[in-house]
């Protein structure tokens, strides 16, 4: 009695282009939005500006993109397999400035080295 192991279809590698592509642009877009609402911050309670309305907004839209930042950070990291502790950190980069900018460096290098994070 033999077994054989050649009938088991070959697993094909994921292709993490097109996941990675979208990560990136949001890693970048919320990492500018959070520097814009830390430049906010300091300018209205630091110095005590006035701001415009539409300046007042980008809370909100920091917050939209962080959202988009998690859900495409979330999916990279099922695709590509990272470890808890590195889709934790990765999370959390779009809370802290410049963070964002420094993980999707780290995550662009490994992801294109085949490595896990």
């Amino acid at each position: 009695m033999t077994t054989r192991t050649d009938d088991a279809a070959p697993v094909r590698p994921v292709s993490l282009g097109g996941p990675l592509i979208r990560f990136r642009v949001a890693a970048y877009a919320t990492g500018v939005a959070l520097l814009g609402l830390v430049v906010e911050m300091l300018l209205q309670y630091v110095f005590g500006v006035e701001l415009p309305q539409f300046v007042k907004m980008i809370p909100m839209v920091h917050g939209g993109l962080y959202l988009i930042y998690l859900l495409l950070a979330i999916d990279l990291a099922i695709k590509a397999r990272w470890s808890m502790k590195g889709t934790l950190l990765v999370l959390i980069a779009g809370c802290i400035p410049f963070f964002s900018f420094v993980m999707e460096r780290k995550v662009t290098h490994k992801i294109q080295a085949g490595a896990k994070l």
